[in-house]
This record gives structure tokens, sequence and C-alpha cells, in this order.
């Protein structure tokens, strides 16, 4: 056993010894395709020479000016009401405008002698609603409730910064419990 392990290891190195001058001659004609092949290399072109433009609004339309926005002349002007549209700010704000309204859901309805209203939950809290009550952060007022859905009139700035209306609903969530 002891003699086959040792002849093994004769072949071995053997073996490892022819390997070694494979890499000599590797090594050798990496060298010489190195010295054969000449890098090419194109000259860089010096750059151009920059030269700052100035602006001279001398006569000429601030180009920040709110009044760029209005596009063609006698259109109003940011700030002024369209159509006499503005949300009333005195008014006390209620509760369910504290949250946006992709935060709040309708979760119920209910109906007796008084009218309807809508339970809307919004983090955790579930509040009761009806028609002329505000909702969402846009100034959201309910303008009809039915068994399956809220009806909102919002006002929104557009870009302008001109008040208009926006109206969007808030439907009945299956699965209430979150």
């Amino acid at each position: 056993m002891k003699t086959a392990l040792a002849a093994l290891g004769a072949v071995a190195a053997v073996s490892l010894a022819g390997c070694a001058d494979d890499q000599a001659e590797l090594r050798e004609w990496m060298q010489s395709v190195r010295a054969s092949v000449k890098p090419v290399h194109q000259p860089i072109s010096e750059p151009r020479r920059f030269e700052p433009y100035r602006y001279d609004n001398e006569g000429q339309v601030d180009p920040f000016s709110v009044a760029r926005l209005g596009g063609a002349p006698g259109v109003a002007h940011a700030g002024a009401p369209a159509g006499g549209l503005k949300p009333d700010t005195t008014r006390p704000r209620e509760a369910l405008e504290a949250y946006p309204l992709d935060a709040i859901r309708m979760v119920g309805h209910l109906a007796n002698r008084q009218g309807q209203y809508a339970l809307l939950q919004a983090e955790r809290l579930v509040y009761q609603a009806r028609v002329g009550n505000y909702a969402g952060q846009n100034y959201g007022m309910i303008t009809r409730i039915s068994e399956t859905e809220v009806a909102l009139k919002e006002l929104v700035q557009d870009a302008v910064g001109d008040w208009v209306e926006r109206e969007t609903t808030l439907q009945i969530q299956d699965g209430s419990a979150q």
C-alpha cells in the first residue's frame, strides 16, 4: 500500500513539473503579444471656453412672476377668485378635516327622521357625518349620502392659484375591521 502511494506521489510530482514548462511558454507568448500590440489613443481636443450669459431684465417680464402663469392678457392672476370660489377660513374646523380623504373610510350608513348619516372611520375612530359636514384636508363638504357612498365637493387650488371645485366620493368598505 505504501509503495502504491509513493508511486502515485512520484507520478503527481512529474506531472506538476511538466506544467511549469507550459507556464513559461505561456508567459513568453504573452510578452511577445504585448510588445507587438501598440495602444491606440486619440488626442483629446481642447475644451471650448465657457462664456456665461448675463440676463438683463431691464424692461422685460420677470421670469419668476406669477403673472406669467396667467397666459393670455385678461386672464385672472393668482389669488383672484374665479367665480367667487374660496374656502371659508373663519368657520371652526371639524374633526374629519384633520385627515386626508384617502385615510377616511365609509364603514356604514344610518337613517332616521332627522336625516341620513354616514359612518366614517379615520384612525380607528368612527364619526357620524351628515350633509353639510366637512371631511378631508381640501375643504371637502359632504353634498350627498346614500347607503353605499358619500359625495363630497372639495375646493382645491389649480396651478395659477385659483380655487376650483372637485367632486369626489367615498364608497362603503366591506370588512371594516382594521
